[in-house]
């Protein structure tokens, strides 16, 4: 297959056109033993637990792990499925641009997420917005508004919560929405390539025909330690 039969996404995995190391290996998780801690915070929207969606998801999940190459990648746990709405902050990203700018870079996290939360007591929640699955990449899916209304009304809340909490990461207009299945340990082979696209594509359209628009749990500013789990302590019903 030549290089235009495969997917940007694909080959940011791949070792020949990645050869650099993973971004969060070594800070986020180990080569062997799972996740590291990482306190932090961040607002999420869970994929709403016992929904059809989150069946699909799994069983998408499962076509990643049935891959000969799916050691090479660190999945994280069924529970955690969750879109990212805004970054947070996180114990390891301690810089401006990352950082509330009226705060100290050396507050403590805990500290930081409370000061956060008390912020975000008055925040006025924007329209429901609804999401689709765009692609699939090894590390999961990549998702957006399932109309072009969707797309602004969730860009406006990213925004929003930007001017809000005080920070703006350099990628704030870039940054894709997504859905993690993994994490990669140790990129992928040439010869691996061919069949990573057969099986992204195939999962990209089965989501699509099976779940047009994802059953998503309203966004929530959560806290964890590490990747494992997100711990909702504000909630922004639509509803409200």
């Amino acid at each position: 297959m030549s290089l235009a039969s495969f997917s940007p996404e694909l080959l940011t995995y791949s070792k020949t056109h990645n050869p650099a190391p993973p971004q969060h290996l070594g800070t986020r998780y180990r080569k062997v033993g799972g996740f590291l801690p990482e306190p932090g915070n961040t607002i999420i929207c869970h994929v709403t637990k016992e929904s059809e969606t989150q069946e699909v998801l799994i069983q998408a999940r499962e076509k990643f792990l049935s891959m000969p190459e799916a050691p090479q990648f660190l999945f994280t746990p069924i529970t955690s499925l969750h879109m990212t709405l805004f970054q947070g902050i996180i114990e390891y990203r301690r810089k401006p641009g990352f950082w509330p700018a009226d705060l100290a870079l050396d507050t403590p996290i805990e500290d930081i997420t409370e000061i956060m939360a008390e912020r975000l007591e008055g925040f006025s929640v924007f329209e429901p917005f609804n999401v689709a699955v765009t692609k699939a990449r090894p590390a999961g899916l990549l998702v957006e508004g399932a109309t072009v209304h969707d797309r602004k009304v969730m860009r406006d809340w990213r925004n929003a919560f930007a001017e809000l909490l005080g920070y703006r990461h350099p990628d704030h207009e870039e940054y894709p929405f997504h859905i993690t299945f993994s994490y990669v340990i140790d990129r992928l082979e040439d010869e691996a390539l061919p069949r990573w696209q057969a099986m992204l594509d195939e999962v990209a359209a089965d989501i699509r025909e099976q779940m047009p628009v994802l059953e998503l749990d309203p966004p929530a500013f959560c806290y964890f330690e590490d990747m494992n789990h997100f711990s909702e302590l504000l909630i922004f019903d639509f509803e409200a």
